[in-house]
């Protein structure tokens, strides 16, 4: 959970006072955007809209802690991905003509190494060689911040089953790591 996201911040967000919302924001909007950035790519700020204003609207009605809210966060960021898929799954593909066309890149060396330095990288580079329930697994518990609780009723799993699949997540990243170490 961010430091600066108390739970005199929720209640002052609560009642409706701008600032702390906009603390609200800034606290948890980077953890919801590298989540969704793995689940719906290039979307995701659009997504991370979608789910800040599903938030709004119960925000005056929310009754809980900060990690209560950072559930419902994710719950709803889950939902939104899965309402994206759905709706792309039955729209035909279309590229954007500017995509067909190639350019010559004039970035310079600098610009894209810092691109590729990014904490988005990092987490791709990590639940990348995980299978889809695991990773996702991984992503709400850390990223999330999640309790194995909430986990498990967001994936419609068990406890018992969350904490076996983390753990064997985490094993194959640590052989995975390993192997990179020795290779490289």
């Amino acid at each position: 959970m961010p430091p600066e996201c108390s739970d005199v911040v929720l209640a002052g967000a609560t009642r409706g006072d701008e600032a702390d919302i906009a603390t609200l924001y800034r606290a948890f909007n980077p953890l919801l955007l590298r989540y969704l950035r793995h689940h719906v790519g290039h979307v995701a700020e659009d997504v991370a809209s979608d789910v800040w204003l599903a938030l709004a609207s119960q925000l005056s009605e929310f009754d809980g802690s900060v990690h209560e809210f950072q559930a419902l966060m994710f719950t709803i960021a889950r939902r939104r991905t899965v309402d994206h898929y759905r709706r792309n799954g039955r729209q035909r593909a279309t590229v954007p003509i500017d995509d067909t066309i190639d350019c010559v890149c004039t970035d310079d060396t600098e610009a894209q190494a810092v691109e590729h330095l990014t904490a988005q990288s990092a987490v791709e580079a990590l639940v990348g060689s995980l299978p889809d329930d695991q990773a996702e697994i991984v992503l709400l518990r850390v990223l999330g911040d999640l309790e194995v609780d909430d986990v498990a009723k967001l994936v419609g799993k068990s406890n018992g089953a969350v904490r076996v699949s983390q753990h064997r997540a985490l094993q194959r990243l640590k052989r995975t790591l390993a192997r990179k170490v020795v290779t490289q």
